[in-house]
């Protein structure tokens, strides 16, 4: 590992599909209102992809902006992890797809599949190869086309998910004035309550299969709200520690856009003013794991995260898994 090498974020960027669908658009084909929706979720509209557009379409509008606001052209790259549970395939990588589409030689990388949490754990990933010298710079990208795996008959979960992409570059940083101070993550294996159960090894497509919708996401929401304020909570408090620092010493707290109910819950108890989050979701609902990446952008651009500023991103998810990331802006 290179001495005293730092890891700095240089850039990020983000992209919405133009396509809005409010509340009382969806009302029309579900049995559900706009009160009914923001009652349970926060959710007020979210952007949804247009007829053609994948993962990776997404991903190189996001990752345009973030290689512009870090000053690198597509040559300079060396790594690019892609994020995402919603592919535009299941070989070749979307990750190689982004390489493609920006032109980018010089790069190798990979997906990496943890759902919501995926964008941090890639965070995680990009930092430590940057740390051991084998890359100076990375390109992280979250992009999802959650309506993909969406059930446009379940009132449930299809409210909820929404598309997106958000991306950030991360480079060496000699000085260290700029660095990722400490990083979480954990796994706890459960097929139950956050899933796709079909189109994999376990359960392959066939005709039965797809009728009986087991290629969307099933999600059962009383176990899901308990897990992540649960684990939000415990993430902000046991990261900071780590690093030495208490939550009162963040600035701002850029969590996956879960559930407006699940943010405020977790908040309360982790005594922290909700105020001080980046929070999206009524414009941009559940992105999954393009959330983090599109709020912290969001952070950025308006001027809310500036250098020297502390930092947690937070994230939970299908796993069920976790991760957090405390940096020195």
């Amino acid at each position: 590992m290179l001495a005293n090498m730092g890891v700095r974020f240089a850039g990020t960027g983000s992209y919405l599909p133009p396509r809005v669908v409010t509340n009382d658009d969806l009302s029309r084909t579900l049995d559900t209102t706009d009160e009914w929706i923001r009652t349970r979720t926060g959710i007020a509209s979210r952007h949804m992809a247009l007829p053609g557009q994948a993962a990776s379409d997404l991903a190189l509008e996001a990752a345009r902006k973030a290689l512009d606001a870090a000053g690198l052209k597509p040559a300079d790259l060396e790594l690019i992890i892609c994020a995402t549970m919603t592919p535009d395939h299941v070989i070749p990588s979307t990750a190689a797809l982004i390489q493609r589409g920006l032109g980018a030689e010089r790069a190798g990388g990979f997906d990496l599949s943890s759902a919501c949490s995926g964008f941090v754990l890639s965070v995680s990933a990009a930092q430590g190869l940057l740390r051991t010298g084998a890359a100076k710079n990375a390109l992280v990208v979250g992009a999802e086309v959650m309506t993909t795996f969406s059930d446009p008959t379940d009132r449930a979960t299809y409210v909820i998910f929404a598309d997106g992409a958000g991306a950030a570059v991360l480079v060496q940083d000699p000085e260290a004035r700029s660095d990722i101070l400490a990083m979480r993550q954990g796994l706890h294996g459960d097929v139950d309550v956050l899933s796709v159960p079909a189109g994999g090894s376990r359960l392959k497509t066939t005709a039965e299969t797809v009728a009986a919708g087991d290629h969307f996401i099933k999600m059962k929401g009383r176990e899901t709200f308990k897990f992540a304020v649960k684990t939000m909570s415990g993430l902000i408090a046991d990261t900071c520690a780590d690093a030495g620092v208490t939550p009162a010493d963040l600035k701002v707290i850029v969590p996956h856009q879960v559930n407006q109910r699940i943010l405020e819950a977790a908040c309360e108890r982790a005594n922290i003013d909700i105020g001080r989050c980046v929070i999206n979701i009524d414009r941009v609902g559940n992105t999954s794991a393009a959330s983090v990446p599109i709020a912290l952008d969001e952070g950025v651009r308006s001027g809310r995260i500036e250098r020297g500023d502390l930092v947690l991103l937070v994230a939970f998810g299908a796993g069920l898994s976790w991760a957090s990331a405390l940096i020195r802006w």
